[in-house]
């Protein structure tokens, strides 16, 4: 839900604070944004955007978030976004700094906002920052008006609707009306039914014209979690999995550390960063006991976590629960002294039986989608990952492909086995991108995305 900007942000001169009060983050063009308001080119502005952020303390280099970032983006849709037609340079660079707030805006949709003198000069830009603070339209304002800049007049490319409500913070299309822009480009219309088309008719009713269309589909792709919560009500569901070529996850003793080289699994945690939440079960906590939290890059939040455990058999020292997040557990049991135990853990306890005393898992994703996450990230053990396909559960796939061959050992994921060829799960392939010596592949199960 693309909240606005509150009361206060209305003052696009407030420097916008942390919760800590703390200067936030701020994405500048380059190094002479800060020194001189020269006219800059779209597409050196599309070209030179860059996140910049303090160092934080216990993760890589900001260099290995940019590349992680940089890796984030599948070829693919770089390709789709400069060579879609009648899509400006000013769009492209909109989606860009979208894409920058990729691991910071979670449950809010990642937006980014461009503001265009008519004489082409770039007057300011922002990307929406962390929930209930500014979103893209404020903080291209408040950049305008940083470097000197006048925004009436000025044409704002934005890359989803300004939204029209006031949720965490006020209406974005508000901003624009009072700062007096003439023109409203936006890449897609808000899927949140409290947005849905409002913004722009309040825009329109303003005296500001509007134009949709432009970068839609990149726009949707990068917030296909907050679509799927908007209009399915449940996350977009993604199974990550590392495997050898010949399709092997583990040997029968369980090894598994590594299939994949330090490029792939560096880009696994980008992939867990952009996430709302990361799912697994009970077989992976008790074999492996992972931390399933982001270490190898940089990140604003952490992710909460989401354990699918039917017997509520987690033990308590485990470190899933050493990472500071939401932690959320599914069961089919009512153990009230484990739940007590677990809640004085941080934890959340819901029970939540099938007809066969395992966690509904379909229910569980209606949940989690009241629960506002938009991404969820399975990074699970072959059992529960053919529980999550044979319910037909999972949105994506996931995998990086090593040049290996294992032999006998286990699976992506238990399936039933088949008896026709028809019967096999349809897939399409979204991106193969390579990283470091392996192959990622997502691919996509058919239909999935089409609501």
């Amino acid at each position: 839900m693309q909240s606005g900007l509150s009361s206060e942000a209305l003052d696009y001169s407030t420097p916008h604070t942390t919760e800590q009060g703390k200067p936030a983050d701020r994405i500048k063009i380059n190094a002479d944004h800060q020194r001189s308001n020269q006219q800059q080119t779209p597409q050196r502005l599309f070209t030179k955007a860059t996140f910049f952020r303090k160092a934080i303390p216990g993760v890589a280099s900001v260099s290995a978030y940019r590349t992680s970032r940089k890796l984030l983006w599948p070829q693919a849709m770089r390709a789709a976004i400069s060579q879609t037609p009648n899509m400006t340079d000013y769009t492209k660079a909109a989606l860009e700094l979208a894409h920058e707030a990729i691991y910071r805006t979670s449950p809010n949709p990642r937006v980014g906002c461009v503001l265009v003198a008519e004489d082409g000069t770039i007057l300011g830009q922002g990307s929406t920052q962390r929930a209930g603070g500014p979103h893209a339209e404020v903080m291209a304002l408040r950049d305008a008006e940083q470097r000197g800049h006048s925004p009436q007049g000025a044409t704002a490319y934005v890359t989803l609707e300004p939204c029209s409500h006031h949720g965490r913070t006020g209406p974005c299309c508000d901003a624009l009306i009072q700062a007096g822009v003439a023109k409203v480009v936006a890449s897609i219309a808000d899927p949140n039914p409290t947005v849905a088309g409002n913004g722009f008719a309040r825009l329109r009713a303003a005296g500001i014209a509007v134009e949709v269309g432009p970068g839609a589909e990149a726009s949707r792709e990068l917030n296909l979690g907050f679509f799927s919560r908007m209009i399915r009500k449940t996350p977009w569901v993604r199974m990550k999995a590392a495997a050898s070529l010949d399709g092997v996850t583990a040997l029968h003793n369980g090894a598994s550390q590594w299939i994949t080289g330090p490029a792939a699994r560096a880009d696994g945690h980008a992939w867990r960063a952009r996430a709302c939440a990361v799912l697994t079960g009970i077989g992976t906590v008790l074999a492996d006991n992972p931390r399933l939290d982001v270490r190898d890059v940089p990140t604003e939040r952490q992710p909460a976590l989401v354990l699918v455990d039917s017997a509520l058999a987690v033990p308590l020292d485990a470190l899933l629960f050493a990472a500071n997040r939401p932690t959320y557990i599914y069961t089919a049991v009512a153990d009230e002294e484990k739940r007590s135990a677990l809640e004085a853990l941080g934890a959340t306890v819901i029970t939540m039986p099938n007809k066969a005393g395992k966690v509904d898992l379909p229910a569980m994703l209606q949940d989690l989608g009241r629960k506002e996450i938009n991404e969820l990230h399975v990074e699970a053990g072959y059992k529960l990952n053919g529980s999550l396909l044979r319910e037909g559960l999972i949105d994506e796939l996931l995998v990086y492909l090593a040049p290996k061959l294992m032999g006998e050992g286990m699976g992506l994921a238990q399936m039933t086995p088949l008896t026709s060829l028809a019967e096999a799960h349809a897939l399409s392939f979204h991106s193969v991108d390579r990283i470091g010596n392996d192959l990622r592949i997502l691919a996509r199960l058919q239909g999935r995305d089409r609501f």
